[in-house]
């Protein structure tokens, strides 16, 4: 049965490889590595289980964290890096200023 489970999430580990590597939007690579890091989470936990040992939930945890923290920094710089282009976008169709030598 853990021998199932474990290739059922490495099944749906591959297919969010294939969406990170394919994915159209920044986002949907972001939320599909997210996927991945949970899904590695998963299978040490049914390793553990399988193996009897229990520091490998700890080392689970530990990675769990790491992967949420890892996702919310790579989407608060996607986030910042838009808002700097649109604010990039807006100036330059403004024009040069009023009072400017190139009018």
């Amino acid at each position: 049965m853990l021998l199932v489970a474990a290739i059922a999430i490495l099944i749906t580990m591959a297919l969010a490889l294939a969406r990170a590597l394919l994915g159209p939007s920044v986002y949907d690579r972001v939320l599909a590595v997210n996927m991945f890091g949970t899904k590695t989470v998963l299978l040490m936990a049914i390793m553990a289980f399988a193996m009897g040992r229990t520091d490998f939930l700890d080392l689970a945890l530990a990675y769990a964290l790491i992967n949420f923290i890892g996702v919310l920094a790579v989407l608060w710089f996607v986030q910042e890096s838009q808002l700097r282009e649109q604010r990039r976008a807006a100036t330059s169709d403004r024009g040069p200023p009023a009072g400017s030598d190139n009018e």
